[in-house]
């Protein structure tokens, strides 16, 4: 099943005003968020108000992850341990950098018989995740125990320990960004950008949002509810886009072109390959109208 997952804004799981808020943003997904934005003395607080607000079920039909605290944090444990009683949609892990590092998730939510629908996100943030992108996706396949759905890319955090700078456009940053979609492409992983954090800049947030639709991203991760319906609009296939796309398939199933692979559509040369594609732009915006943001 395809999940629309243009828009997941963090909330910050010790602010009860804000998720009290969550329910009725037209994200996507909500990440009810126990790291960057909860201070340590706040930790436990957050973890009680998000297994509350979870069981509140009051979410929708929105994705809803938890991001937990990176390993080498004193509080993972605890936060994992919440997280796999409350059974949220997934767990997003920060910092990931080995396939050890997703054993170590996936041993914590087996001890605690966590319930097997809860997937997990990693986020790749370090040098070391990225260069293991592939490693790290590659434990997906044929493992159910790992639990992997996908990837959150992180450009601050790889920013602040490379010291690449985060510029306009991010060119030197393309690199890392097409490694980390080709790896979880290979195997078979949703891959989601990071998020902006000028919230005041809508023109740059809106070319940042267009730029990781056109590299390959499925979303984008964000920090602040105003992001959200420029995010949504600009990661929605235009209404133009899907009728050709339903061209493309009808086309495909005359029954003269049923054992056809190419075929001419309005001067151009159309093969099986567009019409899988055609297949997924369809796909996703049936989902998307299903949501009703």
């Amino acid at each position: 099943m395809i999940r629309p997952r243009r828009s997941l804004l963090f909330m910050p799981g010790s602010n009860a005003r804000a998720l009290e808020k969550a329910p009725n943003l037209p994200a996507d997904g909500i990440i009810l968020d126990l790291e960057d934005s909860v201070a340590p003395d706040a930790k436990a607080m957050a973890r009680d108000q998000i297994a509350h607000a979870i069981a509140q079920k009051g979410f929708g039909k929105r994705e809803i992850l938890i991001r937990v605290n990176a390993l080498d944090s004193p509080w993972w444990i605890d936060d994992v341990t919440m997280a796999g009683k409350a059974a949220p949609d997934g767990i997003l892990v920060p910092k990931i950098s080995s396939v050890k590092d997703l054993n170590a998730i996936a041993d914590r939510l087996g001890e605690i018989n966590a319930d097997t629908s809860i997937k997990v996100w990693v986020m790749i943030e370090t040098a070391r995740g990225v260069l293991h992108a592939e490693e790290i996706a590659a434990a997906a396949a044929g493992d159910s125990e790992t639990r992997l759905a996908g990837f959150v890319f992180g450009p601050n955090d790889i920013s602040r320990e490379t010291r690449i700078k985060m510029q306009p456009g991010r060119a030197a940053m393309i690199p890392m960004i097409t490694h980390c979609i080709l790896a979880a492409r290979a195997y078979g992983l949703e891959i989601l950008d990071g998020p902006y954090s000028d919230f005041s800049n809508t023109d740059g947030f809106a070319l940042e949002c267009a730029q990781a639709r056109d590299l390959g991203f499925d979303g984008k991760t964000l920090i602040h509810p105003g992001q959200i319906v420029a995010c949504n609009a600009i990661f929605t296939p235009p209404a133009e886009e899907v009728a050709h796309a339903r061209k493309i398939i009808a086309a495909f199933e005359r029954p003269e072109n049923a054992s056809r692979g190419a075929i001419q559509l309005d001067g151009q040369m159309v093969e099986r390959l567009h019409a899988d594609m055609a297949r997924r732009t369809i796909a996703i915006a049936d989902a998307i109208a299903a949501m009703g943001n």
